[in-house]
Order: structure tokens, then sequence, then C-alpha cells
């Protein structure tokens, strides 16, 4: 794209130069109505250049001699400088604006683990409690609410842990995903061909992570068939299983979440329920990052 823009601009010196050969003796009027064009041009792709090395173009102006040089100063260096001091400004203010998101991030990020980790944390402390003083026949029952709690506060952290610095979860963290749901009694076929890009490994994880969710609460019983596909560029997030029974309008909550989640990332969400079958289809493009 950056070649794009320093043809554009080549292409902007070459008419200045060609209309300063035309301003010899005088300045026709119709000169006019090539200078305003090549200003908002200049302007614009000075706006949109990241880098400074096509400013080298504009000395292109010199085989014009002193005229064709000022006016490729005037109608194409100006503005194009003036359009790289408003990309600067923006990048700053954006970046301004960042940096309050995440101080705000890290604030969130410390009351989540200073509140909830602490009330998680007793949970598993009385978990093991009532584990060594009940029955035999219920002590079990009692070891994986505490094994339960532990794992929570271990997601909690990594959940911190993300906020507070915005990193991906790995790709192992998919296999983790759905070995715990099958400790909880799942029953689940998943499988990952190709390695899944880092821009856009948190969205499937979370694609992921929903589509477990939801066969829990609406098929606990049936198999999950889940497939990850990373190939030609975009990673594909397959899920089937039986639909079982909706519980009431909120559960269509998280797929709808899901859906803008996966918006957001530059890809889209297929979700059908024909034939008594749950399918759902996730397309996330590795350029989605964006």
């Amino acid at each position: 794209m950056e070649a794009v823009r320093t043809a554009a601009l080549a292409g902007c010196v070459a008419a200045a130069v060609a209309v300063s050969f035309a301003m010899d003796q005088n300045v026709p009027a119709w000169t006019a109505a090539v200078w305003v064009p090549l200003f908002v041009v200049s302007f614009l792709l000075g706006r949109r250049t990241a880098s400074h090395w096509p400013a080298l173009v504009l000395a292109g102006g010199a085989v014009g001699g002193l005229t064709g040089l000022a006016l490729v100063g005037a109608a194409v260096g100006l503005p194009w400088f003036l359009g790289r001091v408003a990309h600067q400004q923006a990048a700053l203010a954006a970046a301004a604006v960042e940096a309050v998101h995440l101080r705000e991030r890290t604030r969130i990020a410390h009351e989540v683990h200073d509140t909830l980790g602490h009330e998680l944390s007793l949970l598993a402390l009385r978990a093991g409690a009532l584990e060594m003083t009940l029955p035999v026949a219920h002590q079990a029952a009692a070891a994986q609410l505490r094994e339960t709690a532990a794992g929570a506060t271990e997601r909690l952290s990594e959940l911190v842990f993300l906020l507070r610095d915005g990193d991906p979860p790995s790709a192992t963290d998919l296999r983790d995903l759905v070995d715990r749901a099958v400790r909880a009694g799942m029953r689940v076929e998943f499988e990952v061909d190709g390695p899944v890009p880092s821009t856009v490994e948190r969205t499937v994880h979370r694609v992921v992570q929903e589509t477990l969710t939801n066969a829990a609460k609406h098929a606990p019983k049936s198999l999950l068939e889940l497939k990850v596909t990373s190939a030609d560029g975009v990673t594909v997030v397959e899920a089937g299983n039986e639909a079982g029974r909706r519980r009431g309008a909120g559960s269509r909550v998280g797929l709808v979440a899901l859906r803008e989640r996966v918006r957001l990332a530059g890809g889209t969400l297929r979700v059908s329920r024909d034939g008594g079958r749950f399918e759902l289809v996730a397309v996330l493009p590795h350029s989605g990052d964006s």
C-alpha cells in the first residue's frame, strides 16, 4: 500500500511540473483547477503515509526549474507535510486514549482479583474442610467442589493477567479448556488442525468456550464435535451437537455477544438448529486484527 501511495505522490509531482511549463509568461486561469485537487490529494497522501521516505519524491520538482520546484512545494510538498503532521497528531491522540484504557483495565483487574479472588479462595478452603468432615460417601463430591473452586481461582488469575496486560491465551489453552469440560462429565471430540495465529487466538478461545458452555447448558448428554482449522489465511471453528432444549430467551445472550466479538475481529459467525441439531461455524480471517 505504501508503494501505491508513493506512486500517487509521484503522479502529483509530475502533474505539478507539467503545469509549471505552462506558467513561463503568465498564470493561466485553468491552473487553479489543477492546484486545488493536487493540494487535497497530497494532503490525504501525507495523512495516510506511515513513513517519511516518500518525501524524496518531492525533489522531482527540480526538473521543472525554479517555477516547477516552487509549484511542487506549494501544491504538493506543503499539503503533504501538513498531512504528515495530522497523521502524527492522530497517532498521539490514539496512544493517549489507549493509555487511558490500559490504566482502567489495570484498575478493574486489581478490583476483580481482590474481591472475587478472595471469595473463591475462601470457598476452596471451606470445601476442603467440608471434605474432611463429611462421610466417605460424600467426600468425593466435596473434593470435586474444592477442585472446581481452585480451578476457578486459577482461571480468574489468568483472566486478570489478560485484562491487565492484554496478552492472548496460548493455543494450548484450548486443549485445557476442553479437558476441563470432559472432566466435568461432557462428551467432546476435539481436533486442532494447523497452528492458530496470535491475531485470532483470543477470539478462537472465546468461541470454543461459549460452544462448550452452550452444550453443557442445553445438551449436556450429547456428543459435542468440535474442530479448529487454520489454513489459507483463515481460522475456522466448527461445532455440532444435538440441539437439546432452549431455556428461555436469556439463553441466546451468549451467542449474541459472541457474534459481536467475532464481527469485531473481522469474522463471521453462523448458527443453525436444523433437524434437531445445533451447528456453529465461526470464520476468522487472519488479517482481521485491524
